[in-house]
């Protein structure tokens, strides 16, 4: 995981520029969790921009009923990921701290300009966040005490997410000709939270063209480099 943090050292690199009314400058903070799906998403994003070398990652610990008092001074919601620039404006939620980073480089961007091919992106980048909306609400569920689960919210998200998982088997022959992007980002990392929380559902059986997709994403230098840990 050390390749994914990457501290940054002021210094000839502390030029900056304007984007949006933002400052764009080297060093940014970024509140962050080795176990956060999001911040996976966002870290994948910052490795395909080349813009991780540039991030001081704060490890963060938000979640149950304890606030966050001092994150909240910055992303009032408490969230991760949260993304400080150096001029102290703050970005989130992991779609906005995305299409930030990708705004950095002049490769290929991940979040088309427009037209057609931008509405699919962000539809695609809605389904992944999406799933990992229902996923995390469902492990939350799950490590309530076994007499205050509500089964039928579980029985509930798990038919969500086994209907988006054949939704993607339908479409993964338009994923894996489209080029990489946002949309690939979401989708990727929300079926390896599915593996990381989730190994007993077993999407891949039944979807073996998702289950082809998925393996060609986990083999991206971008995703190896910010595989999920638990750190608890």
């Amino acid at each position: 995981m050390a390749s994914a943090i990457r501290i940054f050292a002021p210094g000839a690199d502390d030029a900056k520029l304007r984007w949006g009314g933002f400052i764009m400058s080297a060093k940014m903070t970024l509140h962050w969790s080795p176990r956060s799906p999001f911040v996976r998403k966002v870290m994948i994003v910052a490795h395909e921009a080349g813009v991780a070398d540039r991030l001081t990652c704060v490890r963060t610990v938000v979640g149950g009923t304890k606030p966050h008092l001092e994150l909240m001074r910055e992303n009032p919601l408490g969230k991760l990921p949260t993304l400080v620039l150096a001029d102290g404006a703050v970005l989130y939620d992991s779609s906005v701290i995305a299409e930030y980073f990708d705004s950095l480089h002049d490769k290929l961007k991940l979040f088309p300009a427009g037209g057609s091919e931008r509405l699919v992106a962000l539809r695609r980048d809605a389904l992944g966040s999406g799933m990992l909306d229902v996923l995390l609400q469902w492990l939350a569920e799950r490590l309530r005490p076994a007499e205050r689960q509500s089964q039928p919210h579980m029985d509930l998200w798990r038919l969500k997410i086994h209907t988006c998982v054949g939704a993607l088997e339908r479409e993964a022959d338009d994923l894996a000709a489209t080029p990489f992007g946002i949309g690939h980002v979401s989708i990727g990392v929300a079926l390896g939270y599915l593996d990381f929380r989730f190994a007993a559902e077993n999407w891949r059986e039944g979807h073996p063209r998702l289950a082809h997709w998925h393996a060609g994403f986990d083999r991206r230098p971008s995703v190896v480099a910010n595989l999920p840990i638990d750190d608890s």
